[in-house]
């Protein structure tokens, strides 16, 4: 007890726990907002697309990532009761597994596969590209997906290398991401139908310090020379990446004739009460509920997810927008995450990084 108090105590008067305190400030702005949104804009009216897709003659194939807890696990049920067929990506079987049965028990008609793979390591991700298309061929299933859904990430406290040295909270927050987009983006512009991917980000963008995009600063590699793990600073930063890259997607497949019914779409679940803190003193956890509990922006998994579900349902022609808050509703990112200068230089980094990591991956 009295260990958990004073690793408690340290981390309040962390440089991290001020950071935290800060993005309170970010997320009020947003709902701000909407607010503001409400009241002086008439033409604002909430977006929202296709409600059930059961009845077509095939359900389109959505791959999610992260769907085995909280904010994933909760899109899953919404997209599975949509008519989805759903491709469920976890790192642990088990879950999985259990996941597979809880949607199967309330949703008997649902269509699901499962694979286990690690979004921080790449030679898992490369792996999963690979099983997904032999699946699809296997099943005799059109080789192409209508929806993916980045929505795995960590909240690490401490600073933990993958194989390649990267940091792995950036690794599993964007690279895996970036990378995993790269390699299905084929199977999506070879839907017959609009299709479309849904990043998950954070009202914690806005307060990202860190401006650079060169190798050292996309990976976290910097971080290794650190007394203290940046936990905040990192997170943060993983989510402008992963904005900076959807803003930078919806440019450039909109500019492509050949693609051009392939949509992106940002979605911020605003701040809902899932496990991802779990790495925390459990008092900071419990005062952090607590906080946010009484300010009335402390949202279940189903009430976060909706911003999901709205993005992954918005019509067709809907492409580069910021989902947050559910209903339907939209908002504007940082400045700094619409900057198509600072866009392309993550794009190029991200690339060089991707080519990387293929190369050795196939040796």
């Amino acid at each position: 007890m009295m260990k958990e108090v004073k690793e408690a105590f340290r981390f309040v008067w962390s440089c991290n726990m001020w950071t935290m305190c800060i993005w309170s400030i970010a997320l009020v702005s947003s709902y701000l907002q909407l607010l503001r949104a409400r009241i002086f804009d008439s033409k604002s009216t909430p977006t929202f697309g296709s409600t059930d897709l059961k009845n077509g003659s095939s359900r389109p194939i959505c791959v999610i990532t992260g769907a085995t807890s909280g904010l994933g696990k909760a899109t899953a049920f919404a997209l599975a009761e949509k008519g989805f067929h759903l491709v469920l990506v976890g790192r642990s079987s088990q879950l999985l597994s259990e996941t597979l049965k809880e949607i199967k028990s309330k949703h008997k008609d649902s269509q699901l596969k499962t694979f286990e793979v690690d979004m921080s390591c790449f030679e898992s991700i490369f792996k999963f590209k690979n099983s997904l298309e032999q699946w699809l061929s296997d099943a005799e299933l059109h080789p192409s997906i209508q929806l993916l859904v980045n929505n795995a990430g960590i909240m690490a406290t401490s600073r933990r290398p993958t194989i390649e040295g990267y940091d792995r909270m950036i690794a599993t927050n964007y690279i895996g991401p970036f990378c995993l987009t790269k390699l299905l983006l084929p199977l999506l512009k070879n839907s017959s139908v609009p299709s479309r991917v849904v990043n998950v980000t954070s009202f914690t963008h806005r307060y990202a310090s860190l401006r650079k995009f060169d190798k050292g600063s996309v990976t976290g590699v910097q971080y290794s020379t650190l007394n203290e793990y940046p936990c905040g600073e990192a997170y943060e930063y993983s989510k402008l990446c992963l904005l900076l890259f959807s803003y930078e997607l919806h440019r450039q497949l909109r500019f492509t004739d050949d693609s051009h019914h392939v949509s992106v779409i940002a979605a911020d679940p605003g701040f809902a009460k899932t496990n991802i803190m779990h790495e925390f003193p459990s008092y900071v956890t419990s005062i952090t509920f607590l906080v946010f509990k009484i300010l009335g922006l402390l949202q279940s998994p189903d009430e976060g997810a909706e911003a999901f579900v709205d993005a992954a349902l918005a019509p067709p022609e809907i492409s580069g927008a910021y989902y947050f808050g559910g209903k339907g509703r939209t908002v504007e990112s940082s400045q700094v995450s619409k900057d198509p200068k600072l866009a392309q230089q993550l794009w190029e980094t991200s690339c060089d990084l991707f080519n990387e990591l293929q190369l050795s991956s196939s040796q």
